[in-house]
């Protein structure tokens, strides 16, 4: 089975792919020397999407993001979800959007870090054309490590910005082999190892 994961970053999501048993292609617009599957440098809005069993796309967030809708910035970041869902709907391929709160996905679902057990509640939402069944989201009782300290016992991380703590994110994450950069924009391979999963039975 083959993934096509657009706007793949440093490969998160295509980790999660990958492990569910998935032969990935990445494509990102920009060079991305730390990702660890085949990698195609060019537009996600314009390559072929053809030949493929599972598209995942994760369009730039910052039109989106709460911390840009503060800021001026936001007109420097166009929308890229409607024009991608449109390509998306238009090949007859199993998709996936992935996206963050406020951005406007269809019939979205949410899945959240403490789901899978891991140190971090990192609320991603996800717009597919397939039926999924979710894991309960257990309810947040761990406290957040503020920024710029070393995290005390029991605390979660919140690899947001420009965290400083970057080895205790690639374990809460399970991503070792991102900076901080990446880390900052990518989700867990849980996630899409998660939703890969369930999307098999599709195929």
């Amino acid at each position: 089975m083959k993934a096509l994961d657009l706007f793949c970053g440093g490969g998160g999501a295509s980790a999660g792919l990958a492990k569910a048993g998935f032969e990935v292609t990445g494509v990102d617009l920009f060079p991305q020397p730390k990702y660890p599957y085949k990698f195609i440098q060019a537009d996600a809005m314009t390559f072929p999407l053809d030949g493929y069993d599972l598209i995942w796309a994760s369009p730039v967030c910052k039109h989106f993001s709460s911390a840009t809708r503060t800021s001026r910035t936001i007109d420097k970041w166009p929308d890229q979800i409607t024009p991608i869902r449109k390509r998306l709907q238009s090949c007859n391929t199993l998709y996936v959007i992935e996206n963050v709160a406020g951005a406007p996905l269809k019939n979205a679902f949410m899945l959240c870090g403490i789901m899978f057990g891991l140190p971090l509640y990192r609320h991603r939402f996800f717009e597919c054309n397939f039926n999924i069944a979710l894991p309960s989201h257990p309810k947040h009782v761990a406290r957040v490590g503020k920024m710029g300290r070393p995290l005390k016992e029991g605390e979660f991380i919140n690899p947001v910005g420009h965290f400083s703590d970057v080895k205790a994110a690639q374990r809460a994450m399970k991503i070792l082999w991102l900076g901080q950069k990446e880390l900052a924009q990518a989700i867990p391979p849980a996630y899409s190892e998660f939703i890969a999963n369930s999307i098999k039975r599709n195929i």
